[in-house]
């Protein structure tokens, strides 16, 4: 049994932890240790007329064996009485060997502000670079608006006892949302290119779906901001890339061209003339005026050696997917790993063509020499005795 009294307004019932008759107490959140605090626990066990002091900013959970007996929030001053009262309590231990439990647990309502960080990766399937670990940080802000929920799951579920394991559950689960918000973007499409272009939606997803996700402990996510999603090195520069390329309107053999002649000119050989050149191309000058580059580095100041060559790009052929430079004989490109298409070289003019083309579309010559047959007219591999349509001998 629990009775609650709203008491006076004196100003000295606000005093803490102060010895009143027969052990009671008088009990109240000291504001110099709530600051940043979710939740506190009352360290000792609620005896006969006990005081807590509720205040507008906060809301105390009675709490016995297991069960909440009472939620106060309405400010004021409450004597609290239960079966562990001290001469009670004590007879009923005597007799039973059992010491009831009765708790108070105080809860702030202000809006709390919150960081998290994913402690392992989280593997995201991508259609262009396969599986990617991709690590989440960000910050949050949050409020308990259902103190049951709060308390049962918390305190009942889990067996919380301080608002350090509170607060890192909150933080854990907040993590678990935004990978569950980009499994949910990635089967509509997103790849981890897109993932830095949508973070304001990736949040908003976040928002939609924590009121499911949290409202079983009652806890209301008010704002996600400030995500942040980690990327592994090698994908990071892959995106980059990409990205300038977009940029400066270019594909991927002009952006690699540039970047050789960048890097030439960079290069202390070259003197102070192409260093400064590099510099110009450093801010992406050089991906639209390669020509200009070229021709001043070919003509140095008098008495300078002339800067080093730009290195070839290797002699290949274009990528059928990416247009990387891929080398001659190579069966998969070096950049995208695409398949290349196996090629047969033209019995007329020498000219590189598909394995599968039966004539070239450089001069125009069939790409296979043919023995036609003579009675049905049927093309027929080189060097073969019998036509494979009627069977007639061939000459």
């Amino acid at each position: 049994m629990v009775f609650l009294f709203g008491g006076s307004k004196r100003s000295d019932v606000t005093a803490t932890n102060k010895e009143g008759l027969i052990g009671a107490m008088t009990i109240a959140w000291d504001d110099a240790y709530k600051r940043n605090v979710i939740m506190w626990k009352v360290p000792r066990n609620i005896r006969m007329n006990d005081n807590i002091v509720v205040r507008e900013d906060e809301i105390a959970v009675f709490y016995r064996d297991g069960k909440v007996l009472a939620y106060i929030d309405r400010p004021d001053r409450y004597a609290l009485t239960s079966q562990n009262a001290p001469i009670l309590g004590g007879l009923i231990q005597a007799l039973s060997g059992v010491k009831q439990q009765a708790e108070v647990f105080y809860i702030q309502k202000k809006v709390f502000d919150g960081k998290f960080g994913s402690k392992q990766p989280y593997q995201f399937r991508d259609k262009e670079f396969g599986f990617v670990n991709l690590r989440v940080f960000g910050e949050f802000r949050y409020r308990v608006n259902d103190p049951a929920n709060f308390i049962n799951q918390f305190v009942g579920t889990l067996n919380y006892q301080t608002s350090a394991e509170v607060e890192e559950r909150i933080k854990e689960q907040m993590v678990v949302l935004v990978y569950d918000a980009l499994g949910h973007l990635k089967e509509k499409g997103m790849g981890v290119t897109d993932l830095a272009a949508n973070l304001t939606t990736i949040e908003q997803v976040v928002i939609e779906k924590s009121k499911d996700h949290f409202g079983m402990y009652g806890v209301e996510i008010n704002k996600v901001s400030g995500l942040y999603i980690n990327l592994p090195e090698e994908v990071q520069k892959a995106v980059d890339s990409r990205a300038s390329m977009q940029v400066l309107g270019v594909n991927y053999m002009q952006y690699q061209t540039g970047q050789a002649m960048r890097d030439a000119a960079q290069n202390p050989s070259g003197g102070a003339a192409g260093a400064g050149v590099g510099v110009g191309a450093g801010f992406g000058a050089g991906y639209v005026m390669m020509g200009t580059m070229a021709q001043s580095m070919q003509q140095p100041p008098p008495g300078q050696a002339p800067p080093a060559p730009a290195p070839q790009p290797q002699q290949g052929k274009p990528c059928v997917k990416c247009g990387a430079n891929v080398p001659q004989g190579a069966k998969f490109c070096p950049s995208c790993g695409a398949k290349q298409e196996e090629t047969v070289n033209c019995p007329n003019c020498k000219a590189e063509v598909g394995a599968n083309a039966k004539f070239c579309p450089n001069c125009g010559q069939p790409v296979k020499a043919t023995a036609k047959c003579p009675k049905c007219n049927t093309e027929n591999q080189a060097g073969a005795k019998f036509c494979a349509n009627c069977g007639e001998k061939l000459q």
